[in-house]
Order: C-alpha cells, then sequence, then structure tokens
C-alpha cells in the first residue's frame, strides 16, 4: 500500500513548523528531507526516521523496523505524530548527525 498524499502533508506540516522540511515522492513512497538533506521515509502511511546517536537517545524507546523489503532498519515513529515540537525536535538531531548529501555530478554526453 502507497502512501497518501494527505498522510504526507500532515507529517510535514507537524515538522514544518521549522521550515525546513519538504517531501518528494520517488517509487511510490516519499522521502523526507530537511534543507535538501534526507532523513525520513514515509512507506505505507508509516513514519521512518534515519537511525542516529542523538535520535536513540532522544528516544525513550526506539522501535526499528525497515520501511520496505531489503532496507535498513529505521527508527518507526508512531506515537509521538501529534507532537509537533517532539518531530521537529528528533529532526533536527538526527539531520545534524547525517553526513552532508553527496554533491550531484552532471553526466557528460558523447559524441
Amino acid at each position: 500500500m502507497a502512501s497518501t498524499p494527505e498522510f504526507v502533508e500532515f507529517v510535514v506540516e507537524q515538522m514544518n513548523n521549522s521550515g525546513h522540511v519538504t517531501a518528494r515522492k520517488m517509487f511510490g513512497e516519499y522521502t523526507l528531507y530537511w534543507d535538501g538533506k534526507p532523513f525520513a521515509l514515509v512507506c505505507d502511511n508509516k513514519l521512518y526516521i534515519k537511525p542516529t546517536v542523538a535520535g536513540r537517545a532522544f528516544l525513550s524507546e526506539v522501535t526499528e523496523a525497515a520501511p520496505y523489503p531489503g532496507a535498513k532498519p529505521c527508527f518507526l515513529i508512531e506515537e509521538q505524530l501529534e507532537d509537533q515540537e517532539w518531530l521537529t525536535n528528533l529532526a533536527r538531531l538526527t539531520v545534524e548527525e547525517l553526513p552532508e548529501p553527496n554533491p550531484k555530478t552532471k553526466k557528460q554526453r558523447g559524441g
């Protein structure tokens, strides 16, 4: 089951009191970005945050699950979806610890 645009919009709005979060649809599901840095996935109307040491310390209980078959486990966030401040803090802590994404290189055309 693919995520609904309404659920993704709700999750983004919950974290977007910071003004940094956007979503991009990829393969029927969504990747969440903080100022262009990917930090979470929305799959099957569930929020998965990339695991970090700071995120683990912030969470009182950690539930890890793979967002899709073959994916690395992430923090599954279910109970706190209504808490804007909590979600924004978790997102910020996660993004601060994640490495910067690799710069995209332009492919040169032959001929």
